[in-house]
């Protein structure tokens, strides 16, 4: 195995979180998840010998990942319904009783999320991974106050979209 392949190997193991978040955030069907990944890591190697050291790692995974998802998400006119996990940390397996106020609030969310736009949705996916605004407006190819006003609105769009199913 060559230097290169090992280290985009390398590089892929150490960072697969990344994609597989992304994928879950775009495909709810196992079989079409399994295809975005592939498609994403073909992707990524094709970039990798152009990647820039200038940026974190992240962000060039984060950049091309999304890129493909939402090429992805866009030329399946099939897919109809759409996940996104937020973190393993915040989403649970639901038991088998009904799910509890915080559970019903997050699969609320998850459900508002999906109906966004693909950059929003995109957005709203690296400020909830905690990302600073550079970091999202490098991945995402906007400026820092773009990026600030954009999950502002998102932010306030999500809010309304609860208090008007809570009236």
């Amino acid at each position: 195995m060559n230097p290169v392949q090992t280290n985009f190997e390398m590089l892929i193991t150490q960072h697969k979180g990344i994609i597989y978040k992304v994928a879950n955030a775009y495909c709810k069907d196992a079989d079409e998840r399994k295809d975005l990944v592939q498609e994403i890591i073909i992707q990524l190697w094709r970039s990798f010998p152009s990647y820039d050291q200038a940026f974190k790692v992240s962000t060039w995974m984060y950049r091309v990942a999304l890129n493909v998802a939402i090429s992805f998400y866009r030329r399946d006119s099939r897919r109809k319904n759409v996940t996104i996990i937020l973190s393993d940390d915040l989403i649970e397996i639901i038991p088998d009783d009904e799910p509890s106020e915080t559970e019903g609030q997050l699969y609320q969310l998850q459900q508002f999320i999906s109906e966004l736009k693909e950059l929003d949705r995109a957005l709203i996916i690296l400020y909830l991974e905690e990302k600073s605004q550079k970091e999202i407006a490098d991945i995402l190819g906007l400026s820092e106050s773009n990026v600030s006003t954009k999950v502002d609105r998102i932010k306030q769009k999500l809010k309304k979209r609860f208090s008007l199913t809570n009236e």
